[in-house]
């Protein structure tokens, strides 16, 4: 199956066309600035949509899978043309060109299109995003979910994305894990609940999605609702660092220009259900992170 993968060079596009490739998919590895590590580097902006055509119109792909977003939740808020210009009218370019391609598009999405009130939320859930990245990325599922058939769509919300694979920008567990060897101290909030997803495993649920082109919302994230503080203790633990360096604050107490939902965690039922890559547990995730980890050192 032919795949067209933007923002191949991130933390999770990077991951999923290595997984595809390895499963000999023929991948299209799409990006703007940084050269992807694997697939067949092409190069466009999908903001620009005479660019977006061009491309889908050579590489006619069966499938594609848009992992490419503005995601640094402050930058969002701070700049929120550039957010909605990543996250919204990028989706509305590939929207324009799949039509043309008869393309099936699989969207990655966030939990933080939810506002936090309660936590596990479902697939029928109500969205109420907070802040200008949650805004953005639903303006881009609402564009998904209007510009395209019921059967020609696949909306995959996660959480807390972590995994190695993008020294240029830490994530979740990789910012635990470089603090820790260091042997510095690091605030994490206690109140703020996620359902932290590893890349490889997130990676694997979208391959399965976009080759069986399942339609409609997923939720495919972590299978276990964590706190931001225990997820990283959980962290330390796994790679033997010291937990000690670990402190526990309120999230009000960081300075953070967005709000973010106190409880953005996801229902994953459904997939847990439908996929055979299933969301992994807490306890797996970090096996495998650890694994990954002793394989690439």
């Amino acid at each position: 199956m032919r795949i067209l993968v933007t923002g191949a060079s991130g933390l999770l596009g990077n991951r999923l066309v290595e997984l595809a490739v390895q499963k000999g998919h023929d991948v299209i590895s799409g990006y703007k600035h940084n050269v992807p590590l694997h697939g067949k580097p092409t190069a466009f902006d999908l903001t620009e949509s005479t660019e977006v055509r061009r491309v889908f119109l050579e590489v006619q792909p069966d499938v594609v899978v848009n992992t490419a977003a503005m995601t640094d939740v402050d930058k969002c808020e701070l700049d929120a043309g550039a957010a909605f210009a990543a996250n919204s009218k990028a989706v509305s370019n590939i929207v324009s060109a799949a039509k043309e391609t008869e393309s099936f598009v699989v969207q990655v999405s966030t939990d933080y299109v939810f506002d936090g009130e309660r936590g596990g939320y479902s697939e029928q859930d109500e969205t109420h995003p907070i802040n200008k990245y949650g805004e953005s990325k639903l303006e881009g599922e609402k564009t998904i979910m209007k510009g395209l058939d019921k059967e020609k769509w696949s909306i995959a919300r996660s959480s807390v994305v972590y995994g190695w694979g993008r020294a240029s920008r830490p994530n979740a567990a990789t910012f635990v894990y470089e603090k820790l060897s260091r042997g510095e101290s690091i605030p994490i909030a206690r109140d703020m609940f996620s359902s932290p997803t590893l890349n490889t495993s997130l990676s694997a649920m979208l391959i399965e999605i976009a080759e069986r082109k399942l339609p409609g919302i997923i939720h495919a994230a972590g299978a276990t609702r964590l706190n931001r503080f225990d997820f990283a203790v959980g962290l330390a633990k796994t790679f033997e660092l010291d937990v000690t360096l670990i402190k526990a604050v309120r999230a009000k107490d960081l300075q953070w220009k967005a709000r973010r939902p106190t409880d953005s965690s996801l229902n994953v039922e459904k997939a847990q259900e439908l996929l055979r890559s299933a969301p992994l547990n807490i306890e797996s995730a970090y096996e495998a992170l650890h694994r990954e980890h002793i394989h690439t050192a």
